[in-house]
């Protein structure tokens, strides 16, 4: 039994060719992009702020870690 809204038994799909195929591709994406909520400029710079100060953040503790693990390094096989 073939579900009628299962989209992967969609015969317009399988009927149509390679460039048909294409275009409907593209079209589908066109429409998943009217969907999306795009952020306004506000968002997008506290967004990048917040990424830009958690990433400042991971890289000063990777750092000290570094350091740490480099310190008892040289102490143990120095």
């Amino acid at each position: 039994m073939v579900d009628e809204k299962d989209p992967s038994h969609n015969t317009d799909q399988e009927s149509l060719g390679f460039f048909g195929r294409i275009g409907l591709f593209y079209r589908q994406i066109v429409s998943e992009l009217r969907k999306v909520v795009w952020p306004t400029r506000n968002q997008l710079t506290t967004y990048t702020a917040v990424v830009l100060v958690f990433v400042g953040f991971i890289i000063a503790v990777v750092s000290v870690f570094d350091l740490v693990l480099t310190k008892v390094v040289f102490w143990v096989f120095g």
